[in-house]
């Protein structure tokens, strides 16, 4: 697995020249729109000081970048708009997320959303109720250690927005994952395991609302699927990460 690297090149461009600065990104962004290697950019302008400006790029990895884009076909128009802009470069670096992160209360957590960590520990008790009942996933879960539930569910609460009750007593993303190494899980186990959960989720009385569940069966969906990646027989240890955090329509910067 590798983490998605965010670049930041800051500017100080004269008065003079910013209408001319921001026609040549306008037109220099149409090749980081186009690279594979690009999952987003903002160029921001300082309110403070006009002549100061970030941009802010999120690439796959740092490799990905210096080794991928800069590389490709793409690369040559990108720099001939931005080569005048080059001498006014203040800081241009690569920065990795670190575990200090969070949103604001001007948008509710999906956490705060589902209804905090009760709502959680009632959808892991449902569901694993359901899992030890079930033909397909029983045999996968047998033995299952009596706090799983619990340990689940602070994983779950974290995921979406929550305290870090397991990060704090567990362990982080690559904690979680290594759970699944070797046990061989099947893509007819990955799906009722979603279909379980899904149904779970309703009889736990978690919210209904497309937003809320639309946001759920995606981490759900991405969650199983790394869980069947790191369960093979070829998979190798993953890295040590922080637990994910789940946004409204937003993915966490983690690839298998």
């Amino acid at each position: 697995m590798t983490t998605q690297t965010v670049e930041y090149i800051r500017y100080r461009i004269p008065e003079e020249q910013s209408a001319e600065f921001l026609s040549a990104y306008s037109r220099a962004a149409a090749q980081l729109s186009a690279a594979p290697q690009c999952v987003d950019y903002e160029l921001a302008r300082c309110e403070e000081d006009f002549e100061h400006y970030i941009l802010r790029i999120t690439w796959t990895s740092t490799k990905d970048h210096v080794e991928g884009f800069r590389t490709s076909e793409l690369f040559p128009d990108f720099l001939a708009e931005i080569r005048p802009y080059i001498p006014s470069i203040e800081e241009m670096r690569h920065y990795k997320p670190t575990t200090v992160r969070g949103s604001g209360s001007a948008v509710p957590t999906l956490y705060e959303w589902a209804g905090g960590a009760e709502a959680f520990a009632r959808l892991t008790s449902v569901f694993y109720d359901k899992v030890l009942r079930d033909d397909l996933l029983a045999p996968v879960f047998e033995g299952l250690a009596p706090e799983h539930a619990q340990h689940v569910a602070l994983w779950l609460a974290e995921v979406f927005g929550g305290p870090p009750g397991y990060s704090e007593t567990q362990g982080g993303h690559g904690h979680m994952v290594a759970k699944h190494m070797g046990r061989g899980i099947t893509e007819a186990q990955r799906r009722r395991w979603v279909n379980l959960i899904q149904d779970a989720a309703d009889e736990a009385g978690l919210p209904t609302d497309a937003e809320f569940r639309s946001a759920f069966l995606a981490y759900v969906e991405w969650g199983t699927r790394l869980a069947v990646h790191f369960s093979g027989p070829d998979a190798k240890p993953p890295a040590e990460q922080p637990v994910p955090r789940w946004h409204w329509g937003a993915a966490p910067p983690y690839q298998g």
